[in-house]
Order: structure tokens, then sequence, then C-alpha cells
């Protein structure tokens, strides 16, 4: 349609359509961000829940520990159980489509901890040790917080459920907020 045209539109609004008003059932849309939302979040949880119960052939939080002291964190406990606990609960909360934002802050932070920590230092590729798995996380949680949870999601019922400029600011002010706390102390 032109610029310059001023008559009513018959395309939905962009706000409308991606909160689902108007239509009946489930779409393919919700359905892809269910399955991003599962997948990402399930196997962020499964990692945090290496590092913190040693399930899933993890080390458990005493090894954890020790191996955040070896980069620095001191008490390797307390950040052990921070970094464990965003990953776990993070991915909990991407998985179910609750607290999304939130969720994707956790994970952002501890993403960017272990670029600057561990990864970053190796380069761009996994293969190499790199951050090229970490920024997959991110750009993920970040997606998601921007484009909403979907309708297949506990936050649909908030109005932070829909998604937005807003929630993706959110998440990265407070994932890098969370991140540079972490490395300064």
């Amino acid at each position: 349609m032109p610029r310059h045209h001023t008559g009513p539109s018959t395309a939905a609004a962009p706000s409308a359509t991606r909160q689902g008003a108007g239509r009946t059932g489930v779409g393919a849309g919700d359905c892809g961000l269910l399955l991003l939302r599962l997948t990402f979040g399930l196997f962020l949880a499964g990692h945090g829940s290496q590092k913190l119960f040693g399930l899933f052939g993890g080390q458990g939080l005493t090894a954890t520990a020790k191996g955040f002291e070896s980069l620095g964190y001191r008490p390797g406990r307390l950040f052990a159980c921070l970094g464990g606990l965003s990953e776990f609960l993070g991915g909990l909360g991407l998985a179910a489509g609750l607290f999304t934002p939130l969720a994707a802050a956790a994970i952002v932070g501890v993403m960017i901890n272990a670029m600057v920590t561990v990864t970053a230092a190796h380069g761009l590729w996994v293969d190499r040790g790199g951050v090229e798995y970490n920024i997959a996380i991110i750009v993920v949680a970040l997606a998601v917080a921007a484009v909403g949870p979907g309708r297949l999601a506990l936050d649909r019922f908030f109005r932070w459920g829909g998604g937005g400029w807003p929630e993706a600011a959110f998440v990265l002010g407070l994932g890098g907020l969370g991140a540079a706390l972490a490395l300064a102390l």
C-alpha cells in the first residue's frame, strides 16, 4: 500500500497479530515458539542442574565451586550457586514461558560471564572453545523476550506476555548489569 494512503487498512495491526487477537486456536508461530522455548530452556535447566545437583553427568556444586574459584570467582560456592541457579531457573522460566523477561535476563547474564571468563579467549567457534554457543543462547533468550513467549506460555496472562522493546531492553539491561556485578566482585 502506498505511503500516502490515508484510508482504513485491511491488514491487522502488528501488536494485534503478535498477541493473537481475533484468532482462535493455536497457530504454527505459537507452536514454533513453544518448541524453541522448550528446547533451549530445558537444555539450560539441565546444564544448571549439572552444576547444582550433579545430574546428567555433571560435577555437582562442590566441584563446580572449585572451578569457579579457579576462574577468580570468590567465594566459589556462592558464584557456582548463582551461575547454576541462573541457568536452572532461567531455563525453566524460558521453557514454561513464565516471567520470560526475568528468565531471559538471568540467561543473558550468565552467558556474558561465561564469555568473558572462559570462551572469549578462544575466538568465535565452539569447536575451539569459542563464544559461538554463548552468543546463540543470548540471541534466543533476547528474541523470545522481544517477540513474547507466545500463546502457549504462562506469561500470556501478564502485560509483559506480548514481548516488545521494553522487555528486550529490560533483558539486556538487567542481564548486563548482573554480569557486570558478578565480574566486578
